[in-house]
């Protein structure tokens, strides 16, 4: 993600139609450059907000995902989502999953309002909300800028490598 690049600019003036036109450009530009801004995924969460009750839409969760679940809460073990997409948009794919409603297993939910994934500050931070110290916590992800983030606060880690999923290039940490 390069936030540095511009996106076209949301037109002030013109017909409606132009001023509808712009914003859509400019939210398209933005979501093609995987921004992870909250604006923008409160945006995409109201946009899912329909299609999930529309039926429209399902949360794709991998078997063993449900599988761990079902094991952690057998055991008593809570489980938290931190994710870029809005809190909302989290319990709309977890509710609506082709595994049915999975938001039971959930004891709560995380999203950019603690803080971007690539800064060490969202995890001392989401730790001390969830009452946890870093090392009582596992974080699972599929990003090494979140992997190198959370190392800082001496969580527990796993990169996880999921089909359709970015490659991972470089398993190093700078």
């Amino acid at each position: 993600q390069d936030d540095s690049i511009a996106v076209s600019l949301i037109a002030e003036n013109g017909s409606k139609e132009d001023i509808i036109e712009s914003v859509a450009k400019n939210v398209e530009e933005q979501m093609d450059l995987d921004r992870k801004i909250t604006p923008l995924k409160q945006l995409q969460g109201h946009m899912w907000k329909f299609g999930y009750q529309s039926g429209e839409l399902k949360g794709v969760v991998y078997d063993d995902v449900v599988e761990a679940f079902k094991k952690w809460n057998e055991k008593q073990i809570p489980i938290y989502i931190y994710s870029s997409g809005s809190i909302a948009a989290q319990k709309l794919l977890f509710g609506n999953s082709t595994h049915g409603d999975l938001l039971p297993f959930i004891s709560g939910h995380f999203d950019t309002t603690s803080g971007l994934k690539v800064e060490s500050t969202s995890y001392k931070r989401i730790c001390g909300d969830i009452k946890l110290t870093p090392q009582e916590v596992l974080f699972v992800t599929d990003s090494l800028k979140e992997l190198q983030a959370a190392t800082c606060e001496n969580l527990q880690l796993r990169l996880s490598i999921r089909p359709g999923n970015a490659p991972v290039e470089d398993t190093s940490f700078e």
